[in-house]
């Protein structure tokens, strides 16, 4: 498991120098961000350098657009997921409104404090810097004064059609596990506290585990499923109901 950094008044920007960096947010990390960290990887081995996942520790839309974001995971599942990818470390900006309003020079510049990585990968829909104006393009005009190589990939691509987070919302909503467990390149989970319930499942001879899931969080429809539950490392066997008590 890679090392997990939080970009504050401690943090060594010199981590940053010979790096491949693959930036972005990685909500539900599925194989089209898999891709870009698996690049950030090639690139750190061909200049003997580290691969890096920056990302930021909520999703900015948390701030932006909180009443209609459903996330495919927690932020502390997503940080921790990336840091299980096969990168060297992962890299974690406090998103602020304060940082969301800077330009996007100034968010670069205050990104990396001087401290360019040889690679920097994203996906050519990235932008960011206030009112998301910053682009690709801005990308490449900061990155040739500075040394450091743009590597803008194509979103990767099923059935014709790119892999996304809202894709794969939108099959978790219509009941396609198997098609949303395809783009994630997993199967999909929910992780969160156990929480008290009505001891019902104990009066007919099996335990049961009480999850309530954040409203700004993706989840089932309401139904019965088959699946797995992991308790303390242990794989159980489960019968996991949505939405019905």
């Amino acid at each position: 498991m890679a090392q997990i950094y939080n970009i504050d008044e401690s943090f060594d920007y010199s981590l940053f120098d010979n790096a491949s960096c693959a930036f972005g947010v990685f909500d539900g990390v599925h194989k089209g961000h898999r891709y870009l960290l698996e690049c950030a990887r090639e690139t750190a081995r061909k200049d003997n350098g580290k691969s890096i996942a920056l990302t930021f520790d909520i999703d900015p839309d948390e701030l932006f657009h909180a009443d209609r974001l459903k996330k495919l995971m927690s932020n502390e599942q997503r940080i921790e997921m990336l840091a299980r990818s096969g990168v060297d470390a992962v890299a974690v900006l406090h998103f602020t409104r304060e940082f969301a309003a800077l330009s996007p020079l100034d968010f670069l510049n205050q990104t990396f404090k001087g401290f360019v990585p040889a690679h920097l990968h994203v996906g050519l829909d990235f932008h960011f810097g206030a009112k998301a104006a910053g682009s690709v393009a801005d990308l490449g005009e900061w990155a040739a004064r500075n040394i450091c190589h743009i590597d803008a990939h194509n979103l990767q691509s099923e059935d014709g059609l790119p892999i996304t987070a809202t894709r794969i919302r939108n099959l978790l909503a219509e009941h396609d596990l198997v098609e949303a467990e395809r783009l994630l390149g997993r199967p999909f989970s929910i992780t969160d506290e156990v929480q008290p319930g009505r001891g019902e499942g104990m009066d007919m001879g099996f335990s049961t585990a009480n999850l309530i899931v954040p409203t700004n969080r993706q989840t089932l429809s309401e139904g019965v499923y088959g699946g797995y539950a992991y308790v303390n490392g242990i794989k159980y066997r489960a019968a996991i109901a949505v939405g019905v008590s």
